[in-house]
């Protein structure tokens, strides 16, 4: 869609974003504009702050608005005084050459007298924050329980900024068969509970960079050499039986490398890339959707435009080239209220990217251990034994057989019936697994915690933290203390040097102020822990001791040569 007039917009608001100077909608305008336009289904749409939200559901709310009517048809919630007013202005200039259209701006800080007095003349369309809007209600002032359109914009903000409350009353006093619409740029656990109090079935739009789902997708990775990346891959398969997702390539080569591969071995998948014609797409997805197929294994480019629910889980056979990509990948996942699993198989040299990519993603990435052959086997075993308790029974489809079957089976006691059926269904995996080797990669310990070896590019803080031998603390103790502390196992550890009363550490740079702020009020068992800078100034003489301050000074220059 190159430009507004194939949205279905009206001729008055294509005028007005003619002035307005705008050329062609931006992605989430290209997606929700013509939704809006022809669907009474309720919405959740993610993406980012100032990517062209307001424009997105205000222009066709606009057009459907019964411009006949001054009784409020809509009411616009969000989360502070300024982004109010920049949505009614947004408004009012959309709606510049449509006759008989009012909006109204309700928000604390301002004359609520005058308001009342707006209210009272009669407007299509309210714009409020949820504390205003929410005492204009309860003076009756304000009537939602004829609305026909409900919008949360920015709902993960608003819920961050503690309105959830006020939410809930207001969204409590609408009409149960307004249609709902849900703008925000990453969705919480709260605002899934509102999706699923308030909202019917919703559907989703989720455009741009995001951190859409973070709260709904847990992020998982294994660490192993570049030459056991398909047979990691088994693995995580075959311990994940109930897998219905989709794994991407950097290519198509190895797409198609992969998914014949994993054809040849017995698993369900195909692939697809851009050497298919249309009709083998189609077949293929086909196949996906109606869940033939449990693994889809395709490119990015290939996978554009996939729109497949339920997917349990995201695998990255290997990180994309451009990591922004990552945060597509895995929003495919945990969609509409369901968890989701979006797991990275990385090699060595590659954990640096994690730290990146939980950046971007605001979420904490969890190093696995790849399963051994033993874990494997149970897993699928008992998936073999609760499908076969689960199974339905159809006795009038088998009546007639089972006097010839319990005559042939007779011999056999109950314990060896289960040990042939286990056997029958299950020696695959036993031959594949009982002789399998560990594929766990032992890296340095700053390795596993997502960072690079000294000799990387990895820029570290050195830090001093007033606990040394004197307590007889450890490498491993101190970094568990940190671990602690700091919520965040991921943060790289660098070279640790622990003195009598003091201990030195290096930490990856990009956490330096989270590691600082996180141990202000620290204790540990009944003393202040402080952490402070090693190397900006002398410790203060109240917090690491007057005479460990000169040894300090005596060991510096030593240390030095040694850390540099």
């Amino acid at each position: 869609m190159s430009s507004f007039t194939e949205t279905g917009l009206c001729p008055e608001i294509l005028s007005a974003i003619a002035e307005l100077g705008f050329e062609e909608p931006t992605p989430i305008q290209q997606e929700t504009i013509p939704v809006l336009l022809t669907s009474k289904n309720d919405l959740i749409a993610l993406a980012q702050t100032g990517t062209g939200k307001t424009a997105a559901y205000g222009m066709p709310l606009i057009q459907l608005t019964d411009m006949r009517s001054d009784k409020i048809q809509t009411l616009v919630l969000c989360p502070t005084r300024e982004l109010c007013m920049q949505i009614t202005s947004d408004l009012e200039k959309y709606s510049k050459f449509i006759s008989n259209f009012k909006v109204i701006a309700v928000y604390g800080g301002a004359n609520i007298s005058m308001q009342i007095k707006q209210l009272k003349e009669g407007g299509q369309i309210v714009v409020g924050t949820p504390g205003r809007v929410l005492d204009l209600i309860k003076r009756k002032v304000l009537k939602v329980n004829n609305i026909k359109w409900l919008v949360l914009d920015e709902a993960d903000e608003m819920l961050n900024m503690g309105f959830k409350e006020d939410l809930d009353q207001i969204l409590s006093d609408t009409p149960p068969h307004k249609q709902t619409l849900l703008f925000s740029a990453t969705m919480p656990a709260d605002i899934l509970d509102i999706a699923e109090k308030y909202m019917d079935n919703p559907d989703e739009i989720s455009v741009g960079k995001r951190n859409a789902g973070a709260e709904n997708v847990n992020h998982e990775y294994y660490i192993v050499h570049a030459k056991d990346r398909y047979l990691a891959l088994k693995r995580v398969v075959d311990i994940n039986p109930k897998i219905y997702g989709i794994v991407f390539c950097r290519t198509r080569q190895e797409t198609k490398e992969i998914a014949d591969k994993l054809i040849a071995d017995g698993y369900n998948a195909d692939a697809l890339h851009g050497d298919l014609s249309q009709s083998q797409r189609d077949h293929v997805m086909n196949r996906f959707r109606i869940k033939n197929l449990q693994l889809l294994i395709a490119t990015d480019v290939a996978a554009r435009g996939l729109d497949v629910h339920n997917l349990t889980h995201i695998i990255n056979y290997n990180l994309p080239d451009e990591l922004e990509a990552y945060i597509h990948r895995s929003g495919r996942t945990g969609r509409a209220g369901k968890r989701g699993v979006s797991i990275s198989i990385i090699h060595t040299r590659e954990t640096n990217k994690i730290a990146t990519l939980e950046k971007m993603c605001s979420k904490k990435f969890e190093r696995k251990m790849i399963p051994n052959g033993r874990e494997v086997c149970e897993k699928q075993l008992f998936n073999l034994v609760d499908k076969v308790e689960r199974i339905e029974v159809d006795e009038t489809l088998i009546e007639q057989y089972l006097p010839a079957i319990f005559k042939k089976l007779d011999w056999l006691s109950r314990e060896d019936l289960i040990k042939h059926f286990v056997s029958l269904e299950f020696n695959r995996f036993l031959e594949y697994y009982k002789d399998s080797e560990d594929l766990n990669v032992n890296v340095r310990r700053d390795e596993e915690r997502g960072g690079k070896s000294r000799g990387g590019k990895m820029a570290f803080s050195r830090m001093r933290i007033n606990i040394g031998h004197n307590i007889n603390l450890t490498v491993p103790r101190l970094i568990g203390v940190i671990n602690e502390v700091v919520r965040n196992r991921n943060i790289v550890i660098g070279k640790v040097e622990i003195m009598r009363t003091f201990s030195i550490f290096e930490a990856d740079i990009t956490h330096k102020n989270e590691i600082l702020k996180a141990f202000r009020n620290a204790i540990m068992d009944g003393e202040e822990l402080v952490v402070e800078p090693a190397g900006e100034g002398r410790p203060s003489n109240d917090r690491f001791g007057k005479k460990d301050d000169g040894g300090f000074k005596r060991k510096k220059r030593r240390e030095n040569r040694r850390w540099e």
